[in-house]
């Protein structure tokens, strides 16, 4: 046997034990996906808020002190920086990770959010909670509420630092402390890209160290950001940790890069001593999202056919013709662009939702339907199409004014 055969024959044996052991080599830029440690997790488009890959992201677990992203965007939007905070007893009382600032310690409300978020303190939380509104349950409320108002169907918050619980919810109903990786990762798209207080959030967020006193200035505090993630990647933006033995680790984090934007959540990555895992799933999921995603544009330009209108009057005046409307894009909308993040193999379609017939009246500026772009079924862009004229309906008065037009004021002339 030559040489040449001898090489053919070691490799095709090579394959066939690689098979035999289970596992089949990737086709020639085949796209592998990551495998992920955490239970459930999400990699977001953070310009649109597609998820671009997901596993068990609809599960609901207990997510620790990611919780915190919530409890601070709330405490900016409805607090003041300047806002005296005091810590209770039930503060005080709270387990570590705490501040450990005692019952009747003053400060100010800015300053404990940087305790909040760099530190994870468990005492601090619950100080901003009764600072902004009088109470924990109040402003745990308020947590659910927003949660509803930007989507998250699927969290229930029962505390506002993370720990494991309970409550009922408003239909009497036990629920735990608890998100999904795809909730987690639409919080902080608010916390960073819709919050009206989105600056002060990601100030807190990236700060390395910070150090402050109580307003008595009986003692000085110092913070240090434990989000390893700012410094790992090049474009790392913010991020929050968390842990609790009922949770596991989870993470949420947030990366801009050459124009792309990506959220990362995870839930029930590891636990103790897999601290590492945590870090381990986002930088892949990251860097799957830079090597995979690009921005491409898929706009197309429409045109569309007269539509009639029942009952309408033509424009001639002559009712032997039947009445028909023009429509196109609302002339409001300018786009000749529309990037979207997108991989190899995905194509967005085009469709038109809108009605084969109006009735009359029209009225120039009406909606008469849309034109939609979906991606995997997925609505991902839509927009107005209007009527461009107006069209009249044929009523008794219009049919008695149309006589006496044609057959009496005609014959006066």
């Amino acid at each position: 046997m030559n040489m040449g055969r001898l090489k053919t024959f070691a490799a095709a044996a090579a394959v066939i034990l690689f098979l035999e052991a289970g596992a089949a080599p990737a086709a020639l830029g085949e796209e592998r996906e990551p495998e992920l440690y955490a239970q459930a997790a999400v990699l977001m488009d953070g310009d649109s808020g597609r998820i671009l890959l997901g596993k068990n992201e609809g599960e609901k677990r207990p997510m620790a002190s990611t919780t915190k992203i919530m409890t601070c965007i709330l405490a900016l939007e409805e607090g003041e920086a300047e806002d005296v905070a005091e810590f209770s007893s039930l503060a005080a009382s709270q387990p570590e990770v705490h501040l450990g600032a005692g019952t009747g310690r003053k400060f100010y409300l800015k300053d404990l959010l940087y305790s909040l978020m760099l530190e994870s303190h468990n005492d601090t939380a619950v100080a901003v909670a009764e600072c902004v509104s009088g109470s924990v349950e109040e402003f745990v409320k308020e947590m659910n509420r927003k949660a509803r108002s930007i989507g998250c169907e699927d969290t229930w918050f029962v505390t506002p630092n993370g720990l494991d619980g309970s409550s009922l919810d408003e239909n009497g109903r036990e629920q735990i402390h608890s998100t999904t990786a795809a909730d987690l990762a639409r919080i902080m798209k608010y916390c960073l890209y819709e919050s009206p207080a989105r600056e002060e959030f990601l100030t807190i967020t990236r700060t390395g160290t910070y150090t402050f006193s109580d307003l008595d200035g009986k003692g000085t505090y110092s913070c240090v950001n434990h989000n390893a993630f700012l410094s790992m990647m090049d474009g790392a933006l913010s991020g929050k940790t968390g842990f609790t033995g009922g949770a596991g680790y989870s993470y949420v984090g947030a990366l801009e890069r050459d124009g792309k934007s990506f959220i990362v959540a995870l839930l029930g990555c590891g636990w103790p001593p897999h601290k590492e895992y945590k870090w381990s799933d986002t930088r892949e999921l990251m860097e799957y999202g830079l090597d995979n995603y690009e921005y491409r544009d898929v706009w197309q330009e429409r045109s569309f056919s007269p539509v009639p209108v029942e009952n309408g009057v033509p424009e001639s005046g002559d009712l032997a013709e039947e009445a028909a409307v023009e429509i196109s894009l609302d002339p409001a909308i300018r786009e000749k662009k529309l990037e979207i993040l997108l991989k190899e193999g995905e194509h967005v379609t085009v469709r038109y939702d809108g009605a084969d017939r109006l009735k009359a009246p029209v009225r120039e500026g009406d909606e008469t339907g849309k034109v939609v772009y979906s991606l995997n079924g997925e609505t991902i862009a839509s927009f107005p199409v209007t009527a461009k004229g107006t069209v009249g309906e044929i009523t008794m008065r219009w049919c008695l004014e149309d006589v006496l037009e044609k057959y009496f004021l005609r014959s006066r002339t």
